[in-house]
């Protein structure tokens, strides 16, 4: 499949510490596109033909082994890679990933010692990772850009292609504006490989697609979001900050003697996000987290449990947390200068996420509305087939119910966009632009707010439908319709 797409561009001015001014970075730490793939070694443990509708998606015993892929792009502004946000301070970059699970069916066993392993790769300009892709070889240089790492500065006009060719899983991103290509193959000669269940060890191997087409059915067994050709913003991630508190310093070793080293790292939030006067959650220690929180019915509330490995869905700590400008890190010994543009919590540290939901991305005036002091909307055209028409068919949906601790999953009560005690929750709509080097006006998906250009916003949160109690009632889904884009979508 194939996108059209233009990249984010920030403010002229600083983010701010209120959220009246914000950058990218801070509202997604990676919009993506995805696709099941291919993976006998991932759940539920089972043979699977690449690119073949025979593959069963259905959480069954039948079910094909299936990993889920994410082409991620990074937005500028939040430098390292490694333990924060970006490739760049002032640019973009984007990398293919696959996550697959080790365990069986229904999670009747797993390896904890690597339940989620996941192949990582930017994508090049000469195809050759940064270094070893594969979870168990990955290290410094895997995380570090290169010079043949594709660059896109904002503003920039791409053309995405997803495809499978004999020699591997393959993602291109060709960037219009610059004219330079990055792509990346997820194959066994690039150092990619799957995990074993028993002892976590790889295997090289090709990742190819799990399915010849797309339709409810062919999506991967064990995760929350249902389809299969996905375009995504990943949010949720984003506390702003008057200042840190509780430094928690990051320190990671690698094979072959690589070690990366960050100080200036900090677990808790003090003003911005947890109001202007407020402290956040963390530190933790070894005995449990300080003032851990949870959605509450009109704001945060304490969590019932001060254990990050409880699995109880609370904000432990705002970790990780950095500090706005530059600071010192350590790579193999040799010390760089990194930076953030904001005191900058990602909430990724303890739990998966911002679970109290107070943070920028559920507050009305941090998205994209046309204003100077927010960035500008990510606009989308496609998917495309390989014929070049566009798929016939949409659903939206968000996976936010099964990240609320008021939600119950098995009713379907309490789970809702915006979750129950956030501001604000954002939405895709359609705009009409003149984009991608043509005079003529096409029309685009965007996401955030309502915009001064939008046509249809589709109901607005209330496009993402009801809790799908038959696959997973933390995961709102619409019903199919008609692709709006292609069909009258623009029309005021």
């Amino acid at each position: 499949m194939t996108y059209l797409m233009k990249m984010s561009r920030d403010p002229a001015r600083a983010p701010t510490a209120s959220g009246s001014v914000t950058n990218y970075g801070q509202l997604s730490v990676a919009p993506w596109f995805g696709l099941p793939i291919c993976d006998p070694k991932s759940y539920p443990q089972n043979p699977c033909t690449p690119d073949s509708d025979t593959n069963i998606g259905a959480n069954t015993a039948a079910a094909a082994g299936s990993a889920f892929m994410e082409l991620q792009f990074y937005p500028p502004g939040y430098t390292p890679f490694i333990d924060n946000a970006s490739c760049s301070t002032t640019k973009w970059c984007a990398a293919l990933t696959i996550d697959s699970l080790e365990c069986t069916l229904n999670e009747g066993t797993c390896n904890t010692s690597c339940i989620e392993p996941v192949n990582f790769s930017y994508l090049q300009t000469n195809g050759v990772p940064t270094g070893p892709p594969s979870p168990q070889l990955t290290d410094v240089s895997t995380f570090t850009p290169n010079r043949s790492t594709l660059m896109i500065n904002p503003g920039d006009s791409l053309a995405v292609s997803i495809t499978d060719p004999a020699q591997g899983f393959t993602t291109t991103v060709r960037d219009l504006s610059t004219g330079q290509t990055g792509y990346m193959t997820a194959s066994a000669a690039n150092g990619f490989m799957n995990t074993s269940i028993a002892d976590c060890s790889g295997t090289p191997y090709t990742f190819h697609a799990e399915y010849s087409s797309a339709s409810i059915q062919n999506r991967v067994p064990w995760a929350a979001l249902e389809g299969g050709v996905l375009m995504e913003q990943e949010i949720g991630h984003s506390e702003v900050c008057s200042s840190l508190a509780n430094q928690d310093p990051f320190t990671a070793t690698y094979p072959g003697g690589q070690s990366f080293s960050d100080p200036q790292v900090y677990d808790t939030c003090t003003g911005g996000s947890e109001g202007p006067t407020a402290t956040g959650e963390g530190p933790c220690t070894a005995t449990g987290c300080l003032n851990a929180t949870t959605q509450g019915a009109t704001g945060p509330v304490a969590c019932p449990t001060n254990d990050p490995a409880s699995g109880a869905l609370c904000e432990f700590a705002d970790g990780f947390c950095f500090p706005q400008g530059t600071r010192t890190a350590t790579v193999n010994g040799v010390a760089v200068t990194e930076q953030s543009a904001a005191n900058q919590c990602f909430a990724n540290r303890y739990q998966n996420g911002d679970l109290d939901f107070d943070g920028l991305d559920y507050v009305p005036g941090a998205w994209p509305d046309g204003s100077s002091n927010h960035p500008t909307s990510f606009a989308y055209a496609g998917p495309f087939q390989r014929n070049g028409q566009p798929y016939p068919q949409v659903q939206f949906e968000t996976d936010v119910g099964g990240s609320s601790n008021l939600c119950n999953p098995t009713t379907g009560v309490g789970c809702t966009a915006p979750p129950i005690s956030a501001k604000f929750y954002p939405f895709w709509s359609l705009s009409q632009l003149a984009l991608f080097g043509s005079r003529a006006t096409v029309c685009v998906w965007n996401f955030g707010n309502k915009l001064p250009q939008t046509r249809q916003t589709f109901g607005g949160d209330a496009q993402y439908g009801t809790p799908d109690l038959t696959w997973y009632g933390g995961t709102l889904i619409s019903a199919p319709r008609t692709n709006p884009e292609f069909s009258g979508g623009c029309k005021a």
